[in-house]
């Protein structure tokens, strides 16, 4: 039978209970033990698909397609193990599923409520996905803050199930943030306890208690919160602001933390080996450069937007013992004159074109790109940066002056991005763009097929509804920007200049696999052209 760790939140969002989650998942894993994770999300979007990064980060991609919280690339990245959209459990899944199963007539004679249907549904489906991996634990993040209306029937569920199998395999770890007053420079453990309390009221007693903090804890604010959250001291880790959330596991298993799991799970405690995060972490920390890069997108006052690529780029810079410093710049204000690219490009050394959809920003975006590309700067277009990368060189070097992709323009007389044909018709719009891991195949000798070591075909996880239109490409060619890699279907996936450095736009996101100790292929090529740059 699997044993479970819910992980809730209280005082506010964003503490970094995620982290937190795949900390402990990581821990657990580095004994010997098979571990999965999952993240719930209250809100009763079915799926994170069609929500706005602005509204709750970046969308994370799974090897199948799922389109899920960012949580479930933290989990994938610290476990290194590939997740399915079923780790994402939300409000709109579960009640998709109970309303299907009134209307097949499975509740016949029942009046159906949120206790028992909707909390044993809840319940069901966690059970399905610890059994689907074969785990030995099972890491249960209930996204939000204990308080919210939202959040209440899963919190419910997760007390049902601690009462059903039992202290010994259901274990509640609480994370919290205890702030520290400038003024009188103290830790305040007031809204923790109060956080506390309202769980305890709801019918859940933590276990183990994380408190996020600028600063590691005093043994002042340790006893405080033993004493009002009825726990022992050595039950309570200290998780103060780290530079890399991969030092967070290292710091809590430090303090007891992997053995306090174990006694409280009842598995047999074997020392983890974790030296390859210390030996990254301190490599991180001990970068031998640094190396600037432009960071062009239309999310970029919410940096959560772009998070599976900001860590791709640290991957593949800690790897080359360099650590990327990120200059955001934003394509709407590019796009109202508000700032000019050429402002920047004393500042960086290479700039990334960001994904995004929609019209806002573009022409921001393609006027940055063509200044780039005129002074030959490594660029790494990535989705809806490689097709306006495409659309900037077919004006200004093809000379099509109209160019543009049907998504903006549908009247634009030179498509040169299209929508797919497997698009056509689409009405519903969650879940059904291009998505998952797809092969692309690779032309030899260019510079993708040496990036990738040469073998002729990879697989990377995909998320988009047009592509670059095959009908211009022979233009594009004769003018050197070739395609370098092909989607099964026949369309270019990866496009890049020839004799440059580093000039290449990717149709997929390759960021979605990277992994600390295995990144991408791709930014670590991108980086490596940054250090060997001329104006590097």
């Amino acid at each position: 039978m699997s044993k479970y760790v819910f992980v809730t939140g209280g005082v506010l969002s964003g503490l970094g209970k995620g982290v937190t989650a795949a900390s402990i998942a990581l821990l657990i894993k580095s004994m010997g033990y098979s571990v999965t994770a999952i993240k719930i999300d209250p809100y009763v979007n079915v799926d994170a698909g069609t929500m706005n990064p602005y509204m709750h980060g970046e969308v994370f991609v799974t090897e199948d397609g799922g389109e899920t919280d960012l949580d479930i690339g933290h989990y994938e990245r610290f476990l290194d193990i590939n997740l399915s959209r079923d780790n994402n459990i939300t409000t709109g899944k579960i009640y998709s599923i109970v309303i299907e199963k009134e209307r097949r007539g499975d509740f016949l004679g029942q009046t159906v409520q949120i206790i028992p249907h909707v909390t044993d549904e809840i319940k069901h489906q966690i059970e399905l996905i610890a059994k689907k991996y074969g785990s030995d634990v099972a890491i249960v993040e209930i996204g939000g803050t204990v308080g919210d209306i939202e959040g209440l029937p899963f919190l419910e569920a997760a007390r049902q199930l601690r009462l059903e199998k039992g202290s010994e395999n259901v274990l509640f770890t609480h994370v919290v943030l205890v702030p520290r007053l400038s003024t009188l420079g103290e830790l305040k453990t007031k809204p923790a306890q109060h956080s506390m309390q309202e769980l305890r009221r709801i019918g859940i007693q933590p276990d183990i208690l994380v408190a996020r903090s600028s600063i590691p804890l005093t043994n002042e604010a340790r006893k405080k919160l033993s004493l009002f959250g009825n726990l022992p001291p050595s039950h309570i880790f200290s998780n103060p602001d780290v530079d890399v959330i991969y030092e967070v596991p290292l710091r809590l298993h430090e303090q007891g933390l992997t053995k306090i799991l174990s006694e409280k799970l009842g598995l047999k405690y074997v020392e983890p080996d974790l030296s390859p995060w210390v030996e990254y972490v301190e490599k991180f920390s001990k970068p031998e450069r640094r190396v600037k890069i432009g960071m062009v997108g239309k999310y970029t006052r919410l940096t959560d937007s772009y998070l599976s690529i900001i860590e791709a780029l640290n991957h593949s810079g800690t790897l080359l013992k360099v650590r990327p410093e990120f200059i955001w710049i934003e394509a709407t204000d590019l796009e109202r004159g508000i700032i000019d690219i050429r402002d920047f490009m004393n500042s960086i050394e290479g700039a990334v074109v960001l994904p995004g959809f929609g019209e806002r920003g573009v022409e921001g975006k393609i006027n940055a790109i063509k200044i780039l590309r005129e002074a030959e700067i490594p660029v790494l277009g990535i989705c809806f940066g490689l097709q306006l990368m495409v659309i900037e060189f077919a004006r200004n070097v093809l000379g099509l002056d109209d160019a543009h992709t049907t998504e903006v323009n549908p009247q634009t007389p030179h498509p040169v991005v299209d929508l797919l044909s497997s698009q056509k018709g689409t009405i519903v719009k969650g879940g059904t763009m291009r998505l998952g891991s797809l092969d692309v195949r690779l032309v030899p000798s260019t510079l993708a097929w040496r990036i990738y070591g040469g073998v002729d075909v990879v697989r990377e996880r995909h998320r988009h509804r047009y592509q670059i239109n095959p009908a211009y490409l022979s233009a594009f060619e004769k003018n050197d920007f070739i395609a370098s890699g092909f989607s099964v279907e026949g369309f270019p996936e990866i496009m890049e200049l020839r004799n440059r450095k580093f000039y290449l736009g990717v149709q997929f996101h390759p960021e979605f696999k990277s992994r600390p100790l295995r990144p991408s292929p791709i930014f670590t090529a991108f980086i490596n052209a940054l250090l060997t740059h001329p104006t590097s």
